[in-house]
């Protein structure tokens, strides 16, 4: 794709398919070149030509209204972001500290808030951290003047300096002392009549911050002043001494700073009285249920679908908007009137693209410690130190230190001490994306390996978990070991009166068998399957339905095939319980057969 979309571009342009499109949409400019097919691609593709970054500077103001995550939640935050401003808008400065992981709703809140004071007079400064630039001084203020200013790239070096003296003269500023300090922060040449700069270097930053605190004092004496600097994590150590200067001296002044950090932040400044900390919890099910309801656009989904949703995304609001609308858009649901009907049986959902480049960054920084992970992920949501450690191969202190690097990454929580600890990825997502990092040919080579560790070393889990090691020989490739498990799981399933679980299994166990060639072996393999499916069958669907019937005429099939074997007595019964019981159940269906109860007569005669 990408080879052929260079084909179309002109020198010194970008063109990209719709695929990229959606994901860049709203921070680009660009123009529409139409369908194009292409050699190799079956369907027309729709080409786009960027022509220039838009301005925008985040992903909510990207978004066209209409596109806006629905605003879910998070009442008593709001109301709290509504005192704090009020407060600062009679002169006791504030600050909020949100914290959370990513895509939890923090920007989400400011963008409530900036809504909220939209009709206000106030000023609005905005910073915001890049993880590409967290060693460049005071970045995000200089990014902020950029936008401020409005310069234009075609503009003259004295037309862009004009335009800083005008912006500063209305601060009522005194601009030979601060001209000089913020044109060499923004990297513009300064004519005369202003002097050059001749200040040591440490007396010039500690200057340039002393004008930039002047500027924004000077601006809250006229009006309020909302202060919003997102990702701290990301933000230089200038850029940080600058907020500590801020909330330390902002307690009197009409202004409100709304901070925003990812868990692993640590403020460098002190927890004074006029600072709030914020920590965002994930959504609840029903939070999860509503918000996917109302990406819907407000019409109930499946059962089946909210669940997956619920399973996947961990109350991770960003998660459950993107899941939902990789569902919505799959063409695995039917919309009617007032709700959302499945076509068919819902598939394990992928990764939304939107998500799948920063899950993986995320695991990519991790080094030697995302081996673990994708091992991890391999053995399942939860897994244990002891089953990881005979499966990794590695000695106990890279080991201990991998999971560690997990921990401390906040991928992965950690219950007890090794080796009792047990682990759990926080995100299912997070999990989906380790395993699927993996190619074919290593997951199931891991597949095997955790199979054949359950077996040599851990025969508790064995016995009391069949289906786990079946599930590992199934991925792994296995057919012929893991059926014998399914069977094993189905049978201890219908023991326990866990039908439907039993029904599963052995299903999955049949399933798996018509993979393998024809042999005796394989017939009398079935046959157990079968005749333990069936009474599973009667108690989870009914005694007289199709389903039941086809497994004991198949059985029926199987025991003329082997030849004289005691199976055929309960294949019999079963069947003659079908066809005595079918009778009734028609007189309720208004499918009444008599030959139904004349082969019941005929079984009962064979059994006797």
């Amino acid at each position: 794709m990408a080879a052929r979309l260079q084909g179309l571009a002109a020198p010194d342009t970008v063109v990209l398919s719709t695929a990229t499109f959606q994901l860049v949409q709203g921070y680009f400019t660009y123009q529409d070149l139409g369908t194009h097919l292409l050699k190799g691609v079956v369907a027309p593709v729709s080409v786009y030509r960027m022509l220039g970054e838009s301005g925008v500077q985040s992903r909510l103001e990207a978004m066209v209204p209409s596109r806006l995550m629905p605003f879910v939640g998070r009442e008593e935050e709001v109301t709290l972001l509504h005192q704090r401003w009020e407060q600062a808008k009679e002169g006791q400065g504030q600050v909020v500290l949100l914290s959370g992981e990513a895509g939890i709703g923090k920007s989400r809140l400011v963008q409530v808030l900036k809504d909220h004071v939209a009709h206000e007079p106030h000023a609005r400064i905005e910073w915001r951290g890049s993880s590409y630039h967290q060693q460049s001084a005071l970045y995000p203020v200089i990014v902020h003047l950029h936008h401020l200013l409005q310069w234009q790239e075609q503009e003259t070096s004295q037309e862009k300096l004009h335009t800083l003296e005008t912006t500063l003269a209305a601060s009522g500023l005194a601009l030979p002392e601060v001209v000089p300090l913020l044109a060499a922060l923004l990297s513009l040449p300064l004519p005369p009549p202003y002097p050059a700069l001749t200040l040591a270097p440490q007396r010039q930053r500690q200057k340039t911050l002393e004008t930039l605190l002047t500027w924004l004092y000077t601006e809250a004496k006229r009006q309020p002043v909302l202060v919003i600097v997102e990702d701290l994590h990301w933000i230089d150590p200038s850029t940080l001494e600058l907020l500590g200067l801020l909330i330390d001296q902002g307690a009197s002044a009409r202004l409100c700073l709304v901070l925003t950090a990812r868990p692993e932040f640590r403020p460098p400044w002190a927890m004074v009285a006029h600072l709030t900390a914020l920590a965002l919890r994930r959504f609840t099910p029903a939070q999860v249920m509503r918000l996917a309801a109302h990406i819907a656009g407000d019409k109930a989904l499946p059962p089946a679908v909210l669940e997956e949703v619920v399973h996947k995304t961990d109350g991770v609001p960003l998660f459950v908007e993107e899941l939902t609308k990789v569902v919505l858009e799959s063409g695995l649901l039917q919309e009617q009137e007032d709700c959302y009907s499945l076509t068919g049986s819902l598939p394990p959902l992928a990764i939304p693209a939107t998500l799948h480049d920063a899950l993986m960054a995320r695991l990519d920084r991790l080094a030697a410690a995302k081996l673990v992970a994708q091992l991890g992920a391999t053995i399942g949501r939860t897994f244990a130190y002891d089953l990881v450690q005979a499966v990794a191969l590695l000695d106990e202190a890279t080991l201990q230190a991998a999971l560690a690097q997990l921990v401390e990454a906040e991928l992965v929580a950690q219950r007890g001490i090794p080796p009792q600890a047990t682990y759990m990825f926080k995100h299912a997502l997070i999990q989906d994306t380790a395993y699927q990092s993996l190619l074919k040919s290593t997951r199931q080579q891991y597949h095997q390996r955790i199979a054949k560790v359950l077996e040599e070393r851990f025969p508790d889990v064995v016995e009391m978990q069949p289906e786990l090691v079946a599930q590992h020989y199934t991925e792994a490739g296995r057919a012929a070991q893991a059926i014998a498990y399914w069977q094993r799981a189905g049978q201890q399933a219908r023991q326990r009166f866990a039908n439907p679980e039993a029904v599963r299994h052995l299903t999955t166990g049949l399933e798996l068998l018509d993979t393998l060639p024809e042999t005796p072996a394989r017939a009398q393999q079935e046959l157990d399957l079968q005749i333990a499916l069936g009474p599973a069958l009667m108690a989870t669907e009914g005694v007289a339905t199709p389903e039941v019937e086809q497994v004991y005429t198949r059985a029926r099939v199987l025991c003329h095939q082997i030849g004289e074997t005691p199976q055929l007595f309960p294949t019999l019964r079963g069947l003659r319980m079908f066809y005595l019981l079918a009778p009734i159940y028609g007189w309720f269906t208004e499918g009444f057969d008599t030959a139904d109860l004349q082969e019941a007569k005929a079984l009962l005669e064979a059994l006797a």
